[in-house]
Order: C-alpha cells, then structure tokens, then sequence
C-alpha cells in the first residue's frame, strides 16, 4: 500500500547529492539516497536537477506586455520609458492590468518562479494598477506568492500628495514600502523621503524594497542613508536596496567601505541584469559602463544579493519572457562570476537569496516538513542549467503538480541518418 502521495526518485540536489524525496500533504516528508515506500504517483527525475522554484524578486506586473500593442520607447532610455509610461498609464483599467499581469505571471509559473515581488506604479489617485493586482495576488494565491511594493514612480517629495499616496497604498492592498530617492529634484529631499519611508515603514510593520541609486551617476549614494536608517531602526534584514546601478561607478576606496556598511547593517540588494545593462551606461562614450552592482563583491561578504527580471515587453524592456534563468545568466557574465562555485552561488541568488529576501528569517531551501514547492529541473546542475536556460520538467505547488513540460526534440539530418541533438555532450555531468 502505498505511504506517501508522491515519491520523486533519482533526484539530484544543488550538491550533487542523489535522493528521492517523498511528499505528503502539501510538505516534504522524507529524503534520502533509496526510499521503499512507495507513492500514490512516483516521478523519475532521471538523475536530473531538484531545486526550489525560482524567485523573481523584482519585476513591474502594471506595464508588463504594453509594447509594442500601447507603447514604444524610441530612444530606448529609462527617462523616455518612463515618459512612455505616463502617456499610457491614465488609460489603463484594473481588467487591462489583470489581464496582462496574468499572462506574464503564467509564463514565470511555466519556467519555474513561483515567489514574484511587482512593483506597483502609486502615483495614480485612482490606484488602478494596485487595485488590479490585489484581486489578482488574490486569485492566483494557489499558484503563485506576490507581494506588492507601493512605488512611487514619479517621486515622493516631487510628486503632488506624494506622502498621502504612498501610506494610502498601504492600506489599499500593496505589502511592501517602496521608494525612488534619486529621482528627487534635489539629494536633500532624497535623504528626506528616505527618511519618510523608513519611518512609514516601521509605523506600519513593513519591509522595504527602495528603488536606489538606479543612475551611472557616482555621485548618487541613497544606499549609505539605507544602510544607515535600517540600523537606527534596527529593520536589518528587512530592507532592500533595488537596482543600485551607480555602484558600478563608485571608486575602489568608497566601493570597499560601502559594501561594509550593508552588511553590517544587513541590506540586500537585488539587481535586474537584462533591463540595467540595457538602460545603464547611455551617456558614455567609451568604454561603456556594464550597468549592474558588483554582485561578486557584495556576494564574497555574504550581502544577499538576488535578482529580477524587471521588465517584459514594456517601455524599459522590449524583449523577454519572464525566464529568471535568463537574468541569472546575464548575471554570470556581467558580475565576471564564471568561475565552478561561482556559478552555483549565482543560481543561488535566483532561488535561495531570493527566497531569504521574500520571506526574511524562513527556510530558503527544500527541508524536511518544508512545503513541497520543487522544480525538476531538464539539467543535472546548477551550472548546467544556467548553460541550457532549459524550462523545467516540472514544477511542483504545495505537493501539486502545477506546470510540466517536455523536452525539446531537435533533429539534425545528415549522411542518411537522424540525429537528436539535446546540447548535453555524452559522458558529461554537467558540473
């Protein structure tokens, strides 16, 4: 008879290590080399990668999939996608939003990111955009975690009943206090609306997710003041510092006492590659900046460092899919992160650090009496997923079987003969 709901065999776990893992009510209830018992349903991973899903922990669900339908960026800039926003963004209904925002969190769901933090755009009196993704955080809860962060798109100081409307969103639905301290006219406001937020913040028992420093600009240091109300608060490891493109342009000297101060003060900073590398480095001539945090320097001090995909197909960010890997990938190559334990650390940032960002002080990996939220993965290691970008076998939900796929097959012709080409060399392990 059989004991456990399902038993996943011939697993392989981010180290190399092969069990098979039994699931019972939604938890994992067993892991080890060989279980006997048996399952109700029994999936054979094939020796194939076992991971918890993957966390985008910065995207923007309101102006997902607007171009090229309802807008264009021309210029291809932050500034002009930010003008391009605005034009569109009075016309948006909550069923405009809900519908796309749906479409682009199914596609993450299909590639394995389960835990999703959006930006919500509240600078807008009507709340459309927040309302919409209230219902939809709501309705997708049995698939899916997102958490809301109000964000002040168009500034706090700057904006008309900029303050009114941020502590508004709050109690409207959106989770987390967000923030956009450069975009101030002046670095002073910028102090004071971080300022604002942190005490908002604690007042109403929230984390933080700050869009920070998010310019080529050396001269724009808003983390140093996170870093620094998060310990007169005593908010550490509750507060993130998103973007924070300008430290690719900080000096050595200041760039070493910097990353200091956030581990000291336990700020994580979550980077988005694909946009950052896109938008960054517009105003140089050459060489051009490669526009993302050094997150090789800031993962060698044990600073959480997770990522986000940002933008899908809206005014930033023409491309994309929602594909986590993707941002992870690009995340290897412009943090120079291509070394055997360096790759691993990286899948680590789009799963593990994620987790730990979302749900602070919780577990962030798979573990016994842990819920069953898992991916099979079509690759045999961390490193060799990040090499094939493949899309998962399956992905699991609370011990439910949420999205499955199947293996691509490519044939090649030649000499009489079909081949199979899976890009995965024969004899190779993949780590």
């Amino acid at each position: 008879m059989a004991r456990w709901n399902y038993v996943i065999r011939n697993a392989k776990l981010s180290g190399g290590e092969g069990v098979d893992i039994a699931i019972q009510d939604g938890h994992i209830a067993a892991m080890a080399p060989h279980l006997s018992e048996v399952g109700q349903e029994e999936i054979d991973a094939d020796g194939q990668l076992v991971t918890v899903p993957l966390v985008d922990a910065h995207i923007h669900l309101d102006t997902t999939l607007t171009v090229p339908g309802r807008t264009s960026n021309r210029s291809g800039t932050l500034l002009e996608g930010i003008q391009r926003w605005g034009e569109i963004k009075s016309d948006i209904t909550v069923q405009d939003v809900k519908k796309r925002a749906k479409e682009a969190i199914l596609w993450e769901i299909a590639q394995g990111t389960l835990q999703i933090r959006t930006h919500v755009d509240i600078c807008d009196e009507r709340f459309t955009a927040l309302y919409a993704l209230r219902e939809l955080k709501e309705e997708m809860a049995s698939v899916v975690d997102l958490q809301l962060v109000a964000f002040p798109q168009e500034g706090v100081l700057c904006y008309p009943h900029g303050k009114e409307l941020l502590e508004t969103a709050l109690h409207e639905g959106a989770d987390i206090v967000g923030g956009i301290p450069h975009y101030e006219w002046t670095r002073e406001d910028g102090i004071r609306e971080l300022e604002y937020v942190f005490e908002l913040a604690h007042r109403e028992g929230r984390l933080i997710d700050v869009h920070c420093d998010e310019t080529d600009d050396p001269d724009s240091r808003f983390v140093e003041t996170m870093a620094r109300l998060t310990k007169i608060h005593g908010w550490e490891g509750r507060v993130s510092a998103s973007h924070t493109t300008a430290m690719h342009s900080y000096n050595p000297a200041y760039g070493f006492k910097l990353r200091r101060i956030l581990r000291e003060a336990g700020v994580s900073v979550i980077v988005n590659p694909l946009t950052n590398v896109l938008l960054q480095g517009r105003f140089d001539d050459f060489p051009k900046r490669r526009g993302m945090a050094p997150i090789k320097e800031l993962d060698a001090l044990e600073i959480p460092v997770a990522l986000g995909f940002d933008c899908i197909m809206d005014p930033w960010y023409p491309l994309g899919t929602g594909n986590l890997l993707q941002a992870a990938w690009m995340a290897l190559h412009l943090g120079h992160m291509s070394g055997a334990e360096e790759m691993n650390r990286v899948f680590r940032m789009a799963t593990i650090n994620g987790r730990r960002v979302f749900h602070p002080g919780q577990p962030s990996d798979l573990a016994l009496q842990g819920p069953a939220d898992l991916v099979i993965w079509d690759a045999c290691s961390p490193i060799e997923a990040l090499r094939l970008l493949p899309v998962p076998r399956t992905v699991m939900r609370q011990g439910k079987i949420i999205a499955q796929s199947q293996a691509a097959h490519r044939q090649v012709y030649y000499d009489d003969r079909t081949v199979t080409v899976d890009f995965k060399p024969q004899g190779h392990n993949g780590v």
